[in-house]
Formats: structure tokens, sequence, C-alpha cells
């Protein structure tokens, strides 16, 4: 499927707008890590023509989103923003601000996934590899930031669901990747 010019500049400005937010509410160091989940999964969105039916996609996508909704949970109770600021320096946003909620829009954009993918919209494939790419690749850094605290190396809040999040947002990419591949192969069989 030919990704149309619009589609492309509109899912290149959804990305800078997620990686300025991360920057004005968390600073350089967790827009970085925004930018391995937004940037990389727009790259892949590029060079990846996936044609995955949401039906290819769907078991790896509500297990992600079941175990990204855990890992939050575990974020928010082991107090992971208030540790992430002794390592950036950057105060903990203020929850009921204007950009959180840009912020958790943005991310709530993943929502529309089954809907956008159904009907074979392209952001929708755009939101699917920032989706897997922000679960498997960015949740990964919960094993770096204790490199960067005082102490020993240890639980860093996030880190024990992550074992079972990236893995299952592996399984989404494959999925992507996979029915596209599936497809070149039956056009070259036929």
């Amino acid at each position: 499927m030919t990704k149309q010019p619009q589609i492309i500049t509109f899912a290149l400005l959804f990305t800078v707008a997620v990686l300025l937010l991360g920057y004005f509410m968390l600073g350089i160091l967790p827009m970085f890590l925004f930018a391995f989940g937004f940037l990389g999964g727009f790259i892949l969105w590029l060079i990846v023509p996936t044609n995955a039916s949401f039906a290819n996609m769907k078991v790896p996508f509500f297990t992600t989103l079941a175990f990204f909704v855990l890992h939050k949970v575990e974020e928010r109770y082991m107090n992971f923003f208030p540790r992430l600021s002794e390592i950036t320096g950057v105060p903990v946003p203020e929850t009921d601000s204007f950009l959180v909620y840009l912020l958790y829009a943005s991310a709530g954009a993943w929502l529309l996934i089954p809907y956008l993918v159904k009907r074979g919209y392209e952001f929708g494939f755009y939101l699917a590899w920032t989706f897997f790419t922000a679960m498997g690749v960015t949740e990964l850094a919960h094993f770096f930031f204790p490199f960067f605290t005082k102490g020993p190396y240890g639980y860093f809040p996030g880190m024990a669901s992550v074992v079972i999040l990236a893995p299952t947002a592996w399984w989404g990419m494959y999925r992507l990747s996979k029915a596209n591949r599936t497809s070149q192969q039956l056009e070259f069989d036929v």
C-alpha cells in the first residue's frame, strides 16, 4: 500500500509533537527515549510496507495493551516519575496540567489502532508500529535507569512488568512484518 504524502506529513508532525511534549514535560532523556518508540515506529512504518489485517495482530495488540496497563499501574504505585525526576533533575509534572493531558491524548491514539487498521487506514499502521516499538524498545530503558541512580544496580519502578510487556510487543512487530512477507511471497508464487 502506497503511503500518501499528507499521511506521512501528519504522522511526522504527530511524532514531533510527542517528542516535544516529552521534552517540555520530562526533559531531554525521556524525549530521547520517546524517540525510540515514536520516531523508531515512524521509520519502521515507512520502510516496512505492511498490509497486516487487524485479525493478524489482534491477540498481540490486546495482550500488549493489557500488559501496558499493568505496567502503568506498577509505575504509578512504585513512584516511577519521582525516581525519574531524581535522574533527570526535571520536576515531576503536575497531573492536571494541559501538557499531561496532551501526552495522554497522544498515547490514547493507540486505542484507535483496531478501528483504523480494520479499515485499512495507513495512520492506523503508523500507530501500530509506534505502539509496538514503544512497548518493545523504549520500555527496555527501565533496565538502564538503575545505572543512573545512586547505589548498586537494583529494581527501578516499572522494571518487573517490562519482562512480560516487551516480548508481547515484539510479537506484534513480528506479526506486522510477517504479514507483509507472506503477501509478497504469494505474489511471487502466482
